[in-house]
């Protein structure tokens, strides 16, 4: 769209009159391109809820988020190419530096911003500079989240001077245009996100307050379980869900899926976590029975909705937790429509690397309460799940939607493997993009 946009309001930059004339073309492309893809960047780091919908969850928004932020990347170098190249050619005697007329003469806005071209050309550099740096961090996984997350929020900083660099220097006449208006929107909308951001605001009407009520440490499975008794204003979740949870103030909000079904008389949620990084490692310790706790949410569209009569769900290791969570919601129902008749056959394969006696009965006995057959797969006793194993299992697997939590490449195999034997997977494989980075 912006493209479209920018040749409407620039016709000639398609038959240029010389290199340079394309150069401040794509100068000027570039750059709207980029702040483009940073703005939707920022506006979707506000987490709203109204395209949550149409993306199919927040974990989606998520990767549409990151693949902004490189592409904006990606752009920005691009930009910062077209303005410094030609400037290196004509200083190494490759280009002739053109001859310009006098300037017209302006005045109004337009002669304020052009009197700003020298600072916001020289903030913008910094900042790109910066953003660079920042983004690098966010996609190097090997720096520690707690590093990530604190450093992940001056990329608004930068935005904020970026958005300056562009209203001096974007082409005054586009401002008049169509392009012009959409970018005053993508730049009011993100400096508004960027804001919310940096005064810590986010998601700041969805959260509520509570209170760990109990806590269970799995050592085999280096897994704990806490539940948090939550005060006026959850508005219930469906199973499959997830929130952010914050434990303690000094540290970031933590996405958790949300392993119980939702009770109005009890109020209470239960999560499930992982030790898969620096701070998941020290909750066993760090937590307390009474410690209050900030719970953000529900976000997410992972939760069984469809019109199949069978459902095949796959639960790699920690991925295991909306499945619960879906159980626990059946034997509730079940519990209150006794004599309904049961309208959906369910097949829940958990596989795991790590084993444990007593968190296994507590999944079966959620299982049969549910009505779910579930099969169990410890990876050095039964061996890897395949596709060819879930089928021969489920002999009518060609009319199930397929619901899977766990490892990415695992998704990866299993929905390759399915979509090679007919299953139409953009319709009924569902999954859970559960990576926040």
């Amino acid at each position: 769209m912006l493209s479209g946009l920018w040749l409407l309001a620039n016709p000639g930059a398609l038959a240029p009159a010389s290199f340079f004339a394309f150069r401040d073309s794509m100068v000027q492309y570039s750059g709207i391109l980029a702040m483009g893809c940073m703005s939707l960047a920022m506006i979707l780091a506000m987490r709203p809820r109204w395209p949550e919908r149409w993306f199919g969850g927040l974990d989606k928004m998520y990767r549409l988020h990151k693949w902004l932020g490189i592409g904006g990347l990606v752009l920005a170098i691009a930009h910062w190419l077209w303005a410094k190249g030609p400037k290196w050619a004509v200083g190494l005697g490759w280009l002739e530096r053109p001859q310009r007329g006098p300037r017209a003469a302006v005045e109004g806005v337009e002669q304020f911003l052009l009197s700003q071209r020298g600072v916001a050309e020289g903030l913008g550099e910094w900042a790109f500079y910066g953003s660079v740096l920042l983004i690098a961090v966010a996609l190097i996984h090997r720096i520690p989240y707690r590093i990530f997350y604190k450093t992940h929020r001056l990329l608004a900083v930068a935005y904020l001077v970026l958005v300056f660099h562009s209203l001096v220097l974007m082409n005054f006449p586009y401002w008049a245009s169509p392009l012009g208006v959409v970018m005053a929107v993508l730049l009011a909308y993100g400096t508004w996100a960027a804001i919310v951001v940096l005064v810590r605001r986010v998601g700041a009407s969805r959260k509520v307050d509570g209170t760990t009520t109990r806590l269970h440490y799995f050592p085999s499975l280096r897994v704990l379980e806490g539940e948090v008794d939550t005060l006026q204003g959850w508005p219930g979740h469906k199973p499959g869900q997830f929130a952010f949870v914050t434990w303690d103030e000094a540290e970031e909000a933590h996405p958790c899926t949300i392993a119980s079904a939702w009770n109005p008389s009890e109020h209470r949620l239960t999560f499930i976590t992982k030790e898969l990084g620096d701070f998941t490692r020290r909750l066993p310790e760090a937590l307390r029975v009474g410690q209050p706790v900030k719970v953000e949410g529900p976000y997410g569209c992972f939760t069984f909705d469809d019109n199949r009569t069978r459902q095949i769900w796959i639960g790699g290791g920690i991925g295991i937790t909306p499945f619960i969570a879906r159980m626990k919601q059946l034997a509730m129902d079940r519990q209150a429509y006794s004599g309904r008749p049961r309208s959906q056959a369910i097949d829940l394969f958990h596989t795991t690397a790590d084993y444990s006696e007593e968190a296994i009965g507590k999944l079966t006995a959620d299982a049969e309460a549910a009505g779910v057959r579930l099969h169990v797969l410890h990876d050095t006793r039964d061996g890897r799940l395949t596709g060819d194993r879930i089928r021969e299992a489920v002999p009518d697997w060609q009319e199930a939607s397929v619901w899977f939590c766990g490892p990415a490449g695992f998704g990866d195999a299993l929905s390759k493997d399915f979509a090679s034997h007919g299953l139409p997977v953009t319709t009924r494989f569902h999954r859970e993009l559960f990576s926040m980075r």
